[in-house]
């Protein structure tokens, strides 16, 4: 074989380096999955608060299995499909909606990022997906609307102690123009999660010899902290203290199924039950008076060793009937883990550490590349698998993995 020199012109086209993500803005831009923004995520905040995003309750074993449902489907593809047009909306209680993704409550969202609740608002109005405002969220049901008039926002409720004080926030919610109610029913009591007990957080976080130390490490997330409003919740007095003693001190473990009923008396508008785990639970809260439900765990934040939501779609969708429309929640990472849930059985699924890894890793902009990547994993998965309307979706197209 005869070497030579190569001539310029052969070599130009592979020197086409591009510059490495020196900004926020860039390194958000760049990344290629909502793990990679999960990894951002954690270099950029206090361990103490990723920790409190990423964790879940005693073992974590209700959350990894939630995992590893989405990673053993497996998906039944037809091949030769034009594929060429692919529709993701979805109807969600009567109303159409982007794609099938409802952003989830969460609590305590400006610890995560300043911008907080206000920047998952314009980002899901952006891509016209449903937003979720938690009780114990950091941000007024009114500064909400505010932000984002046009958003299809829920409002999220726990039953507290004080009924008062309960039925002022479902008033609250409903002059703000907010559209349905979302009723968590899964936390009578707080669940152990031991990354908070080891971490020592507190609601504010304190300064600590810890903290301390942390702020060196994260000044840019310290900055934000202690030079923007205090870190309160926007709908109860001031608490200083552990997560589990806010639970324990503010929420009704005395709640039954008749708390739906009171609730029902109170709230003409679409009521949605959060934290099934039976189809036997699933028929009670319809006969209740539920128009939708959630499969869900809490992320596996209050009893490990929970049911996994994903191994439950089918019984209780035999259980329901077309009575309410079923949701899902916990586990979900990318688009194709929407897709198998929806094919499931699901209406739609709700994210919550998916969009908040975002809100850490880069504030709004974070939030919108976590809802690009969901929409473009949803729409590559369903032209491989030779779908091209998300309704068209069947429990055909997956083949579920057995129980754990």
């Amino acid at each position: 074989m005869q070497r030579r020199l190569p001539r310029w012109s052969e070599v130009r086209p592979l020197a086409g380096m591009r510059p490495p993500a020196l900004t926020t803005e860039a390194k958000v831009a760049a990344a290629a999955s909502i793990r990679d923004l999960r990894l951002l995520a954690r270099r950029r905040t206090p361990r103490p608060v990723f920790d409190y995003v990423d964790g879940a309750a005693e073992t974590e074993t209700s959350l990894r299995r939630a995992r590893r449902a989405f990673r053993d489907v497996e998906f039944q593809p037809a091949v030769l499909r034009d594929v060429a047009d692919v529709s993701l909306e979805r109807q969600v209680l009567g109303v159409p909606t982007s794609m099938p993704v409802i952003l989830a409550p969460t609590g305590f969202t400006r610890m995560m990022h300043t911008a907080g609740e206000t920047a998952v608002a314009r980002a899901a109005a952006a891509h016209d997906v449903v937003y979720t405002l938690s009780t114990m969220g950091t941000t007024t049901p009114e500064g909400v609307a505010r932000a984002a008039p046009d958003l299809r926002r829920w409002f999220q409720l726990y039953v507290w102690q004080d009924r008062d004080a309960t039925e002022a926030l479902v008033e609250r919610a409903r002059t703000a123009g907010y559209e349905a109610l979302m009723l968590t029913v899964d936390t009578a009591v707080g669940g152990a999660r031991l990354r908070d007990v080891r971490n020592g957080l507190t609601i504010p976080p304190r300064l600590t010899p810890t903290s301390l130390l942390n702020m060196a490490l994260h000044p840019r997330w310290w900055g934000d902290l202690l030079t923007t409003e205090p870190l309160e919740f926007a709908t109860l007095s001031s608490f200083d203290g552990t997560v589990a003693e806010l639970i324990d001190a503010m929420f009704d473990p005395t709640v039954t199924f008749d708390a739906i009923s009171w609730l029902r008396e109170r709230w003409d508008g679409p009521l949605v039950i959060k934290g099934i785990q039976t189809p036997d639970d699933a028929r009670e809260v319809v006969e209740r008076g539920a128009d939708a439900l959630v499969l869900s765990n809490h992320g596996g934040r209050q009893l490990d060793r929970a049911p996994t939501p994903m191994l439950q779609v089918t019984d209780v969708t035999a259980a329901v009937g077309d009575r309410a429309e079923i949701y899902l929640d916990g586990g979900v990472l990318d688009g194709a883990d929407v897709v198998a849930a929806i094919a499931a059985g699901a209406r739609a699924v709700l994210v919550g550490r998916a969009y908040l890894y975002g809100l850490m890793a880069g504030g709004e902009a974070g939030i919108r590349r976590v809802l690009e990547l969901l929409r473009t994993d949803m729409t590559r998965t369903l032209q491989l698998m030779g779908v091209t309307d998300v309704d068209d979706l069947t429990p055909a197209h997956v083949r579920l993995p057995g129980p754990p």
